[in-house]
């Protein structure tokens, strides 16, 4: 059984969202980022990829505008976004504020 967005966002960690395309180069750049911060907060956080083309109405509902664009929901609510590229070290202090 596929879980549903809420059922993702709501879990008991935070869940970062980040929202990418195939086509897009900065998201490319941002996978490894993203598998050092996993690395780094291991069970302390979910990260959950979204393929904007492939999900429109969830891109539109969070009024996603560019890609990449990482939301972090904190029992499904979302506590902080951003746009673009950032460092392992500045995603992991964000998650770690909002913990």
């Amino acid at each position: 059984m596929k879980s549903s967005f809420q059922d993702i966002i709501t879990q008991d960690v935070p869940v970062l969202v980040d929202f990418y395309a195939d086509w897009c180069g900065p998201c490319k750049m941002l996978a490894p980022i993203l598998q050092q911060v996993k690395a780094e907060l291991g069970d302390d956080l979910k990260i959950v990829k979204i393929d904007v083309d492939k999900n429109q109405s969830l891109a539109a509902k969070y009024q996603v505008r560019g890609v990449p664009t990482m939301i972090l929901f904190k029992q499904g609510n979302q506590v902080w976004r951003e746009s673009g590229v950032l460092q392992a070290q500045d995603l992991v202090a964000i998650i770690k504020n909002n913990q």
